[in-house]
């Protein structure tokens, strides 16, 4: 899946990770993708929370070297 920007949240600890991603996708339209990455052990639980709680659809999250990546649909 192709997504319209990247944030990286690797080495970045809870709240960080969503108050990035929060902001970035305040700024693109409904539809888009955006890709982040983050090692925050509190990210599995606060990325699918925030898309839930926001009107946001958390499409994939996977493992990739050096953390997890979450792939969010803006609602």
């Amino acid at each position: 899946m192709d997504w319209v920007e990247e944030i990286d949240a690797i080495g970045m600890l809870c709240p960080l990770p969503v108050l990035k991603l929060r902001k970035r996708l305040m700024t693109h339209k409904p539809g888009a993708v955006v890709r982040l990455l983050a090692d925050d052990p509190a990210a599995v639980i606060d990325v699918p929370h925030f898309c839930n709680e926001q009107g946001h659809v958390l499409v994939d999250q996977s493992d990739v070297p050096h953390g997890r990546a979450y792939l969010v649909r803006k609602g």
